[in-house]
């Protein structure tokens, strides 16, 4: 109370807390709602609805005769602050769970654990019937049978603060294999409790022939033997599959992966940690971001891996390919090559086919322990290029270096190099006959080609 006028309370603090919870209950509840880049983009809106609350309490006091409130309250202050705070904790978190691989952040789940069987009577089908696992948290781990059913067994896992609630839930949770259309679904049922306070681990054996379908939420996935096609959907967890007889397609969020000794092709979507694909008789396509080491050997049919970074097609790998700790290594390969990426120091060995080369910020090597024969085109750019050559090997060559300098151990009469005032050099011609062409450019960084024993 001043001058016998009431003090106007300010409206921002209502305004700002009914927009910050109307984003938390969107985060919550729509996947994918991203508060940090939402609050990048759009804070200046805050100041905005700073600025029109503090008016219309000017203008509403004047008309009402109340003392104006002052013009930015230290309570404001901090409740904006302390929003932002927590904005920002979430986003963390978020970022978190997105990009770190093997990082899970959940919501707390309090009580002792309870276990209980998963008896679930087998159920006769067709020998080629199409079979379809869901569950929701736990791991799965299917073996193919030599009989037309399909038998479960496993654990249920329930935390709560006592046996008798979770002997109460076990009882209403259960695993039940219907027809569907098709197909046959291994599903859990009967629950109406938080699906984070069951875990499901089940142990599936279905007929051979079968193709199968495997859509879990979190947790470890084991599959051997299938010999129908093969697809596998997690959020979260480590996956195994070893000798398919057919294609196996594999989407998984965060997680490792492995699979050995496959028939058909092999697709793999990720964002997860680390992939090892070995003895695969078809072709390998990675598609995603990977933060861990990823490793292919004996890819009969080739590797192509899409990613932000790396775009590369190679059409067959009797050796193997390994990417770790910025490095990009092929080994043996009697395919075609073509690559582009960066940041990735390139190493390729015994690579026999045609190869092209498009990089940036990171080194160039490839070594011929035999003279090639198809042509190497590689461009690079911020780095250098080192080529390694047998001295019996014929070729013609054009080599450009932009501000850097071109070394070269073969010499022959036709063989030119020049360089300029600002640094640029070139170089020209040919060694022996009839070889592939050999075109190397990059700029700020030197080119050297050697003679490999």
């Amino acid at each position: 109370m001043a001058n016998g006028y009431p003090r106007r309370s300010s409206v921002f603090s209502g305004l700002v807390l009914i927009l910050f919870g109307l984003l938390f209950l969107l985060h919550n509840f729509r996947g994918g709602f991203s508060l940090g880049r939402l609050l990048i983009h759009w804070w200046p809106l805050l100041l905005i609805l700073w600025g029109i609350a503090k008016l219309y309490e000017r203008v509403a006091a004047q008309r009402s005769g109340a003392q104006p409130g002052a013009p930015i309250r230290a309570g404001e202050v901090f409740l904006i602050l302390g929003l932002l705070s927590l904005v920002g904790l979430i986003a963390l978190a978020d970022f978190v769970k997105d990009r770190v691989p093997g990082i899970e952040i959940d919501e707390p789940v309090f009580g002792d654990s309870h276990s209980f069987d998963v008896d679930v009577p087998s159920k006769p089908v067709p020998a080629n019937a199409r079979i379809v696992i869901r569950n929701g948290r736990g791991g799965i781990t299917v073996r193919a049978g030599d009989t037309p059913e399909i038998r479960v067994s496993g654990k249920k896992t329930i935390r709560t603060w006592s046996e008798s609630d979770a002997q109460r839930i076990a009882n209403s949770a259960r695993i039940e294999i219907v027809q569907n259309g098709d197909a046959y679904e291994v599903r859990a049922a009967g629950s109406d409790n938080p699906s984070s306070r069951i875990a499901m681990d089940l142990d599936v054996v279905v007929p051979k022939k079968s193709p199968l379908t495997i859509r879990n939420e979190k947790g470890d996935v084991q599959v051997s033997g299938p010999g129908g096609e093969l697809s596998i959907t997690t959020q979260s967890g480590d996956i195994e599959v070893r000798d398919a007889r057919a294609d196996v397609d594999i989407e998984l969020r965060r997680g490792g992966i492995k699979v050995s000794d496959t028939k058909g092709n092999v697709k793999i979507s990720s964002r997860g940690g680390e992939v090892q694909v070995v003895n695969a008789a078809g072709g390998l396509t990675l598609d995603g971001e990977f933060f861990g080491p990823i490793r292919a050997e004996k890819i009969a049919k080739g590797v192509r891996f899409i990613s932000s970074r790396t775009d590369l097609t190679l059409t067959q790998l009797s050796g193997h390919l390994e990417t770790h700790s910025g490095n990009l290594e092929i080994f043996d390969s009697s395919g075609n090559l073509a690559l582009r990426t960066r940041d990735y120091d390139v190493n390729l060995e015994n690579v026999t086919g045609k190869i092209k080369i498009d990089n940036r910020n990171a080194d160039v090597q490839v070594r011929f322990p035999v003279p090639p024969k198809d042509d190497v085109d590689i461009t690079n750019s911020s780095a250098g290029i080192t080529l390694s050559l047998p001295s019996a090997s014929n070729f013609a060559i054009l080599a450009d270096s932009h501000s850097g300098d071109i070394d070269s151990e073969f010499d022959a009469p036709t063989l030119k190099k020049t360089t300029t005032e600002s640094g640029d050099a070139h170089l020209e011609g040919k060694v022996g006959s009839r070889g592939p062409k050999i075109t190397l450019k990059t700029s700020y960084g030197s080119i050297s080609i050697h003679k490999s024993s």
